[in-house]
């Protein structure tokens, strides 16, 4: 008997499933976050080092060599300020990119758990995020200590940064169990979502401001998701400003609906995991 028919799909039975699983999803992050840098003499200390790097990297490269400046910025911006800015779009981006790029592999990679134990498959995409989760908090740490010694102070609206991250997360999982489901039927969507995840990286406003861009171009860039949390995490972290709450809002729902959409669409498939795996 195939022990993944039948499965409920409401946003209850989702929310339920991860609450009552939430051991096993911990000590699985755990192990993911761990098992990433076993073996390597600095361990879990790359998980600073790393964005501590790169933030050095794109500071001189952007603030030295091309002495860049963020269009409409203040006329005080410090030079270090582009990359600080640029830095907020990376982590918005990686967290949406390296959930995805990861979501068609992870039942094919799991085969044990379709075929031979009774495992909660559902929890796969949301171990996945809770790693990548951890090693965005640790590149928030270096951009906002960073942010402190350019300017001497941090925005108190930064306070708002989670609220304006949740509704991202709720997307990226939706789309996330449907790309996890779908990858085990279409083995070709894992190289075609890692070249997606590059595209949409120069479609947002990473490397340049909106206003920059000719008016005709500007629905196109809007219509990508993560064009207005780029835009809402620059606004609390480095301009000091509220977040747009009706936005948010609107976004919240809809991510809200592509997360049970998703749920649903990996429940319904996966009675077919073990047959064609």
């Amino acid at each position: 008997m195939n022990p993944h028919t039948g499965k409920p799909y409401s946003l209850v039975s989702l929310f339920g499933s991860s609450w009552s699983n939430r051991h096993l999803i911990y000590q699985m992050i755990k192990r993911e976050v761990i098992g990433r840098y076993r073996g390597s003499f600095m361990g879990i200390l790359w998980s600073f080092i790393n964005p501590i790097f790169m933030l050095a990297v794109y500071t001189l490269v952007f603030s030295v060599v091309f002495k860049a400046r963020w269009a409409g910025a203040a006329e005080n911006e410090s030079k270090t300020q582009f990359a600080v800015i640029l830095f907020v779009g990376l982590i918005v981006h990686g967290l949406f990119a390296e959930v995805l790029n990861r979501s068609p592999s992870l039942i094919i990679s799991n085969v044990n758990y379709v075929k031979k134990v009774i495992f909660p498959l559902e929890t796969l995409p949301l171990v996945a995020m809770g790693g990548v989760l951890f090693h965005s908090f640790i590149s928030l740490v270096v951009l906002i200590s960073a942010f402190f010694i350019f300017n001497g102070y941090v925005h108190w609206t930064l306070l708002f940064l989670p609220l304006v991250i949740t509704p991202l997360i709720f997307l990226t999982l939706g789309l996330s169990w449907f790309l996890a489901s779908l990858g085990v039927y279409v083995r070709d969507v894992g190289q075609t979502i890692t070249i997606l995840m590059t595209v949409m990286m120069f479609l947002s406003p990473v490397f340049y401001p909106i206003t920059s861009l000719p008016e005709a171009l500007r629905p196109v860039i809007m219509m990508n998701p993560l064009t207005f949390i780029i835009e809402q995490a620059r606004a609390v972290l480095i301009w000091g400003k509220l977040p747009d709450f009706m936005g948010l809002g609107v976004y919240a729902v809809i991510s809200l609906l592509v997360m049970w959409l998703g749920y649903a669409w990996f429940q319904k498939t996966r009675r077919g995991f073990a047959d064609v795996l």
